[in-house]
């Protein structure tokens, strides 16, 4: 059977406007878990979006390059452009 290498947590040091914070507080007291926790769970929920957003933006860049009807064409162009620069 192969060892599990054990990973150590990395403590870091963020400061939070007081907004985020209460929301953060109230997060946790509603699902009963500590407000790190909630930080960690928000932060990883943060990076797969940003991941998921990456990986919808490449697949309309393949699109772009593989499509030959314009209003197809249209449409992706838009979305790049929102993904890119907002709605």
């Amino acid at each position: 059977m192969p060892s599990v290498k054990k990973v150590r947590p990395v403590r870091r040091s963020v400061s939070l406007r007081p907004e985020i914070d209460n929301k953060v507080r109230k997060i946790a007291q509603h699902q009963k878990r500590s407000t790190n926790r909630v930080l960690e769970n928000l932060i990883e929920t943060g990076l797969q979006a940003k991941e998921a957003e990456k990986r919808r933006f490449l697949g309309l860049v393949d699109c772009l390059r593989t499509t030959t009807d314009s209003k197809e064409l249209q449409t992706i162009k838009e979305e790049l452009a929102r993904l890119t620069f907002g709605s």
